[in-house]
């Protein structure tokens, strides 16, 4: 089964006066890479969240988040104003003591003074944990189907170039007859050339044959087929499949280059080419590949 590494969910739930926002998503990697940004009231269950991201997700960049916004007009936070009051005194008192205009931004630097703002102290009930658990698996869920569509496009990138590659492999045929003949043609002529030369048919044959011999392909050509066969059982099977696409494509790159370097047919060596450059595409979305 082809699944891509590439990602995205999201998920909302509401805790009390909040609403809660669950963002994930993931690139390639070649190992799991794991970042996450959680309010502080939620530290506490990070590995928890990180166990499950492992166990569902297996590989790629992933970086999850949860974010929380006020609903119903509540305010998580409240202005302290008998502190704000007193700073205030404080700094006119001082400004008139040393001589100097006070500021400008007296309401930006009052908010900034110590313990204006009265954080909401707040615990992590089991009850609205549960809830937010439920919402994150949500979004994790999400990932995995675009996980899953993505995979789907990529299956049919590779079977368009793993099919173009046994094309090119067909149209290598009626050049590798020729080439042949071609060879012991010209073999034949330049020993014709050769005047007040005996020429010994017999060994001439058994050297002819050890010479095209090693020109021949039918063992480049039957292994590629079986690699691109193998692909695309690979691609079918159960369970992650990327690195093992990536050996296979490693295979089919070794029987092709071995085939070109082999081809002594311009011909041949263009389709070698074009096979190539088929290949590289596959290369190049295999690492998207889970």
């Amino acid at each position: 089964m082809v699944l891509s590494m590439t990602g995205f969910g999201k998920a909302t739930c509401e805790v009390g006066t909040k609403k809660l926002t669950i963002e994930i998503k993931s690139l390639n990697s070649k190992q799991l890479d794991l970042f996450s940004r959680l309010p502080n009231i939620y530290r506490e269950k990070e590995l928890e969240l990180r166990n499950y991201v492992a166990q569902k997700l297996e590989r790629g960049k992933v970086e999850f988040s949860i974010s929380m916004d006020s609903i119903n007009g509540a305010q998580p936070n409240q202005i302290n104003k008998t502190l704000v009051k007193s700073y205030y005194e404080e700094i006119k008192s001082l400004s008139q003591e040393l001589g100097v205009e006070p500021p400008a931004d007296w309401m930006r630097i009052l908010l900034k003074m110590p313990e204006v703002m009265k954080m909401e102290v707040a615990e992590l009930e089991e009850t609205d944990w549960n809830i937010i658990r439920k919402a994150f698996e949500e979004a994790v869920g999400a990932l995995m189907e675009f996980r899953q569509k993505e995979g789907e496009s990529l299956k049919n990138v590779f079977l368009q170039k793993i099919g173009n590659i046994r094309n090119l492999l067909v149209q290598v045929e009626p050049y590798e007859k020729e080439r042949v003949e071609k060879i012991k043609t010209r073999i034949l002529e330049n020993l014709s050339s050769l005047k007040q030369v005996e020429i010994d048919k017999n060994r001439f044959e058994q050297e002819m044959i050890y010479y095209l011999e090693k020109l021949d392909v039918n063992e480049e050509k039957n292994r590629l087929r079986q690699h691109l066969n193998y692909f695309e059982e690979t691609m079918n099977a159960e369970g992650a499949s990327g690195k093992k696409l990536g050996f296979i494509a490693q295979e089919i790159g070794r029987e092709i280059n071995t085939l070109g370097s082999k081809s002594n047919h311009p011909e041949m060596q263009k389709i070698v080419v074009m096979m190539k450059d088929e290949l590289e595409q596959i290369k190049e979305q295999v690492l998207n590949v889970l």
